[in-house]
């Protein structure tokens, strides 16, 4: 797959490249970003590059799509569709996400979000996107809501990265959604 580069009113999504490693090693430095993700801590300039060629080789075969979200010359956020699954009635895909500590509350990640979400849709054919977050991840997850998503249950001990394992919320948006939020339980 060709990496694309997305733009809304106040960002651009850009397939990082090895001028984005600087930038997402500070970023990742956020203790919030290891706590609710699977971002290694402590995270070094290794880490980064790492990323950012398996990024390149992931949008090559088609498996994942990431992008870095800039507002100006501020990267905001990292987001992706991740584990892309064709189907000829339409195929899945995971929206993960990360927003830089200085970006948060400014509404970046939702108005990057709709970008991928619709992208994903309209050239991917998607048929659903899941969500998922740490149980406890009331960022993400208003997020998600305010995407659309629709809460689709607890799942005790679903998630693990190099703390172990987690238990997790999900939830699923699907193409023919009518994407104004609705109430979740765990809000």
């Amino acid at each position: 797959m060709e990496p694309v580069t997305l733009t809304t009113d106040r960002l651009t999504l850009h397939v990082p490249d090895e001028s984005d490693i600087d930038a997402i090693v500070a970023a990742c430095q956020d203790p919030e970003i290891p706590r609710w993700t699977t971002v290694p801590s402590p995270y070094t300039r290794e880490h980064a590059a790492d990323y950012v060629r398996l990024i390149g080789e992931w949008w090559a075969d088609g498996s994942q799509t990431i992008w870095c979200a800039y507002r100006d010359e501020e990267l905001v956020a990292s987001i992706g569709l991740h584990h892309i699954t064709p189907h000829h009635t339409g195929g899945h895909a995971e929206l993960g996400y990360w927003v830089t500590a200085a970006a948060r509350g400014n509404g970046y990640l939702v108005e990057a979000a709709r970008a991928v979400v619709d992208w994903g849709f309209d050239e991917l054919g998607l048929a659903r996107l899941g969500w998922r977050a740490v149980a406890g991840n009331i960022a993400s997850a208003r997020s998600a809501r305010a995407l659309g998503f629709r809460y689709e249950g607890f799942a005790r001990q679903a998630l693990t990265s190099e703390r172990g394992r987690d238990d997790g919320w999900f939830g699923g948006l699907l193409a023919s959604d009518d994407r104004t939020p609705v109430d979740w339980p765990v809000l």
